[in-house]
């Protein structure tokens, strides 16, 4: 056994080799002018500073929460050292979003310089930054489980099933530190980008008619650094949570088969248990191995070279999982379930490898899904553009009505997974599912992560006033960024999804739970408790945003009014309808020159922080505090009808506010393109585009701080359930 675990904890070594070894490569690029790298480096000081903040809450959440998961353990079932687990996997989630957050505002300044000479070289180090952020994410949970459970292993010798057990139920702790960090992340990242994208966009592009991105726009640092907070740093701690999440329930399930009729191995028994960790150890070689497809020629499709990357990585995951499942596993073993009255059921390592690709061909199907609702250019987003003609309100109504249809696939493809996977291998099928899911995390999260640098590149072109061809190039990449963000979220609704099930099923083993029977009063009252907890959370997170954008629109206008360089060179603008700074005369370029450096960013970096902070408190402690309230007062089955409650209506409303909010951030960029509606082209600034940007705006939150939350909201409660299973049962 010990020898398969120090295999795997090899395999996350290597992913942090990778890690080093790209971020080293995209430091040593060229940062461009002094002026790119003045306005780089507000960036960079606006995330780090808002990271401090957001830590200096986590250590004292921290601290109490390892504090009393010691105290409260079950000495039979689990140990204090729940805690400890707890915090490792907490420290984990931190350091997994800050190398990401330090490479991706490396990487934003060098990918727009490099745009400068071409398209292939911004997208190497664009995407480079990326996989940074994919490869430490699994690297840390591969290697971080890895060495928890060899020295646990270790402490508490695993010689039986039932010792076995609780060395698995200490390791949850580690689930749990990752799933409550990535959803203080998630929140208070999206707070904060959301609140000065609301910001720059209503005041600076409807109000002011000023280009997305323009030095002049106040909220124009702010908004940077929230990509990088909340798409690199908030996604990051949200797929690792996923990812451990996924590995760890699936050990807690595997154990069950030990002493089983026809379960040996040559892994003391315990290949089940291990099996998810070495599939996902493949994972990143895999994902290695994909990263080198990566690369296009000027004037290519940087779309296509991503997707050549996830393709190749996903063939070689399938064969490799296939050959550790024949190596891993029995050819055959029988099964008795006490949670199916006992019911032989005969396994396969066949039928385990099935339940595995299943999971992973219904993440990339989603990803497909994801892609044609929300990309420019497919009928979905046309026809939104179309309905901006005739104003705000119709592109509302017509938004809201995509993202509801947009729900219908994706189900149908996650229930398909759940039900194909559960016939293939039952409950540990429905796990594996997950695993093959998030077996290619590492450049699924890569290709994600890619998007907010190209989009901080444009920014800082635009702001840093190179020529037009190069913000043409970074808009092409942002452009792309677009579809691989809302891909990625896609992948996270339809990963939470199952790993939510996955920890679901855990919890019903962990508390010997055959059934949860509806028709009891205080299973169904808990049930329809869950399926409400979702919409209370999303007002909650909706409603922080619009307070912010609130602060930060009444900043804006006050820059903009009461600074007269800010005031003199808007003045210019209008009067230069169009034109660029070189094509002023001579006397506009003085005042608008002027205004250089006027606009102070501190102040909009300041609002968003202080609202993410303030704000990102109450989301979060009703995800950690309600589990165990109904778990206490109303018993275990009740717990478990909150459960389904909530997942079911977490990924539903999860996947309505992502894609709709994707749809009308696209729609809106087709406008600023240009696009031809009823024999009439429409360009940025006309009418339809402004109600473009307004529904854009509504969107902002859904799709980047609301929609993303739910997936750890989901998986959190089910995490918290199945680390207070011991004191339940």
């Amino acid at each position: 056994m010990n020898n398969i675990v120090y295999i795997t904890a090899g395999f996350g070594i290597i992913g942090l080799l990778f890690t080093w070894w790209r971020s080293v490569w995209v430091a040593n690029q060229d940062a461009g002018n002094e002026r790119m790298k003045r306005i780089a480096g507000h960036i960079a000081e606006g995330a780090m500073a808002f990271l401090k903040a957001e830590y200096k809450f986590l250590f004292w959440f921290i601290l109490a929460v390892a504090i009393l998961l010691a105290i409260s353990a079950d000495s039979e079932l689990s140990h204090p050292m729940v805690g400890l687990s707890f915090v490792i996997g907490a420290c984990c989630s931190i350091l997994a979003g800050f190398i990401g957050m330090r490479v991706a505002t490396k990487a934003n300044v060098r990918t727009a310089n490099a745009a400068q000479k071409g398209l292939n070289q911004a997208l190497k180090i664009a995407f480079a930054g990326g996989s940074v952020m994919g490869m430490g994410v699994v690297g840390l949970g591969v290697l971080g489980l890895s060495v928890v459970f060899l020295i646990y292993a270790n402490i508490f010798p695993v010689d039986t099933k039932d010792a076995l057990t609780r060395v698995i139920t200490i390791m949850t702790g580690f689930s749990l530190g990752a799933s409550s960090i990535a959803l203080f992340a998630r929140v208070g990242g999206g707070i904060y980008t959301k609140a000065a994208d609301v910001g720059a966009d209503l005041v600076g592009k409807v109000e002011a008619g000023i280009p997305e991105d323009h030095p002049l726009n106040p909220a124009t640092i702010a908004d940077n650094v929230g990509d990088n907070v909340g798409d690199v740093a908030g996604m990051g701690a949200d797929l690792f949570e996923s990812y451990v999440g996924a590995i760890i329930s699936t050990m807690v399930l595997g154990a069950a088969f030990i002493g089983a009729a026809g379960f040996t191995d040559n892994f003391n028994g315990l290949s089940a248990v291990c099996l998810p960790l070495a599939i996902c150890g493949a994972g990143i070689l895999m994902s290695i191995i994909g990263t080198l497809f990566v690369r296009t020629k000027e004037g290519g499709n940087p779309q296509m070279a991503l997707n050549m990357g996830s393709i190749g990585a996903s063939v070689l995951t399938i064969i490799a999982t296939y050959i550790i499942c024949k190596w891993m596993l029995p050819e055959q073993w029988v099964f008795s379930d006490p949670l199916y009255g006992n019911e032989e059921v005969t396994y396969t390592s066949t039928n385990v490898f099935l339940a595995t690709i299943i999971g992973l061909i219904v993440g990339v199907f989603i990803g497909l899904v994801t892609e044609y609702y929300t990309a420019g250019g497919k009928k979905p987003v046309t026809g939104l553009a179309r309905q901006s003609v005739t104003g705000v309100a119709t592109n509302i109504i017509a938004g809201i009505s995509l993202g509801m249809m947009s729900t219908a696939i994706p189900m149908l493809l996650i229930a398909v997974g759940i039900y194909a996977s559960f016939e293939c291998a039952g409950l540990y099928g429905v796990a594996m599912a997950g695993v093959g899911m998030l077996s290619t995390l590492g450049i699924q999260l890569a290709v994600d992560a890619y998007g907010p640098i190209a989009d901080n590149s444009g920014g800082i072109a635009e702001m840093s006033r190179l020529p037009k061809e190069v913000r043409g190039r970074t808009d092409k990449l942002d452009s792309v960024g677009n579809t691989t963000a809302a891909i990625g979220k896609g992948f996270a609704i339809g990963s939470a999804a199952l790993t939510a099930l996955a920890l679901f099923a855990a919890y019903m083993q962990q508390t010997q739970l055959s059934s949860i029977d509806i028709s009891k009063a205080n299973v169904i009252s808990a049930l329809f408790i869950g399926a409400m907890i979702p919409f209370v959370f999303c007002s909650l997170a909706m409603g922080a945003v619009g307070e912010a954008a609130m602060d930060m629109i009444q900043e804006v206008r006050r820059q903009f009014n009461n600074i007269p360089e800010l005031s003199a060179a808007l003045a210019v603008m209008k009067r230069n309808p169009g034109k660029k700074e070189d094509e002023f005369s001579e006397a506009d370029r003085q005042i608008f020159n002027a205004a250089d450096g006027k606009a102070e960013y501190g102040k909009c970096v300041a609002i968003s922080t202080a609202a993410a902070i303030k704000k990102m408190v109450l989301p979060g402690l009703m995800a950690v505090l309600i589990p165990a309230i109904v778990g206490f007062a109303m018993g275990t089955e009740a717990l478990g009808g909150m459960l389904v409650g909530v997942t079911a209506s977490g990924v539903l409303l999860a996947i309505f506010q992502a894609n709709a909010g994707g749809a009308w951030d696209n729609a809106k960029k087709m406008f600023e393109e240009g696009v031809e509606i009823n024999g009439v082209k429409y360009f940025k600034g006309s009418d339809p585009h402004k109600a473009a940007v307004v529904g854009d705006t509504v969107g902002d939150p859904f799709k980047d701080t609301s929609g993303p939350s739910l997936n750890i909201l989901i998986k959190l409660m089910a995490v918290v359930s199945l680390v207070l299973a011991p004191l339940f049962a």
